[in-house]
């Protein structure tokens, strides 16, 4: 049995290090697997060969459902794919879904008694094994709202500051503001496989946001400064 703590971000702005340290405050021995994730399937490499890997017996823990998906269907169909291939699912801000719990509600069926009243009590269990996939359906939803919310929030805000003449983004021609510059080469020397990190160069680029040319040159600092 293996178990597998998986941490995703989506924007440079979010913090893996908290999601990391969650599973492994309750999973001490959980493999991590990282990820910065911009929004569709092919960027999610790193999640990929997870659901291809794990087997029977494994667990995969999450730190809320929204790291394993943000869209409802999606999630719903990777937890049931996942439940029936035999791994366990733990979402420590969500312990009601685990697949734990799920399997348990299916499990708790009403003994039936060999009589005429077991029409009655079928039709009890098929509505608490229908009530416990509503549950998982509920918080999957609940967590694509909450990232359309958010995506509206910022729209909204990006229009209300044009509208108001600030400017909205970074100006043709503007050169890159070199304050960025060190807490960028601190991120890659976090984060980069480089320098022991867990991310490869693609998702520290995207982490950083930083541009390939920026990036590979502050690496290469960031090695002629170590060696020296």
């Amino acid at each position: 049995m293996c178990i597998y703590g998986y941490c995703r971000i989506s924007t440079k702005q979010q913090s893996i290090d908290r999601q990391i340290r969650n599973i492994k405050t309750e999973y001490d021995k959980a493999v991590i697997v990282t990820e910065v994730y911009t929004g569709t399937k092919q960027d999610r490499p790193e999640w990929n060969k997870l659901y291809k890997k794990v087997k029977t017996g494994d667990i995969i823990v999450f730190d809320s459902v929204s790291r394993m998906s943000r869209n409802a269907d999606e999630g719903f169909n990777l937890y049931e794919g996942l439940y029936n291939k035999g791994i366990e699912l733990v979402f420590l801000k969500e312990p009601h879904i685990n697949t734990s719990t799920y399997k348990k509600a299916l499990q708790n069926n009403v003994a039936m008694t060999g009589t005429n009243v077991d029409y009655i009590l079928e039709g009890i269990n098929k509505y608490l094994m229908a009530l416990a996939k509503e549950q998982i359906k509920l918080a999957f939803e609940q967590s694509e709202k909450e990232v359309q919310d958010l995506h509206q929030r910022t729209r909204e805000g990006i229009e209300t500051a044009r509208l108001n003449g600030k400017q909205i983004g970074q100006k043709q021609g503007a050169k890159l503001n070199v304050k960025k510059k060190a807490p960028a080469m601190e991120q890659i020397k976090k984060y980069s496989k480089d320098f022991g990190g867990a991310l490869s160069d693609v998702d520290c680029m995207k982490l950083t946001g930083l541009a390939r040319n920026t990036y590979y040159k502050y690496k290469r600092e960031l090695k002629e400064e170590l060696q020296g």
